[in-house]
């Protein structure tokens, strides 16, 4: 799956896709930090079809924690990193939690 299909198409009203100006402007943040968190792998822009970069709202996200991050004084790699970490740990828990739900319906014959 490409990103373009993850994420919806860039003139998807449900997945709206910010510049690089906008999307610096909606995290209070610079353009030159959206490119360094690109660099380090944390987030890849999409494309418009002229080649533009464009920022989805999840990435717009991610770009906002990274700012405290490193604002706090943690190094954009490390900052990278607890941002992943962050994520996988909510996937994590919100599939425990689902599958708690799932085993809470089924009584407790399904424990033994």
């Amino acid at each position: 799956m490409t990103a373009d299909e993850s994420l919806g198409r860039l003139d998807d009203v449900d997945y709206p896709a910010y510049t690089m100006g906008r999307a610096a402007e909606l995290t209070g943040t610079t353009p030159g930090f959206l490119r360094a968190l690109g660099e380090a792998r944390l987030i890849t822009p999409l494309r418009s079809e002229g080649g533009h970069r464009r920022y989805s709202r999840y990435q717009l996200r991610i770009a906002v924690r990274a700012r405290e991050l490193v604002d706090q004084g943690t190094p954009i790699e490390a900052a990278c990193r607890i941002i992943i970490l962050e994520d996988q740990l909510e996937e994590a828990q919100r599939i425990n939690a689902e599958y708690r739900r799932a085993g809470a319906s089924l009584g407790p014959a399904a424990d033994a």
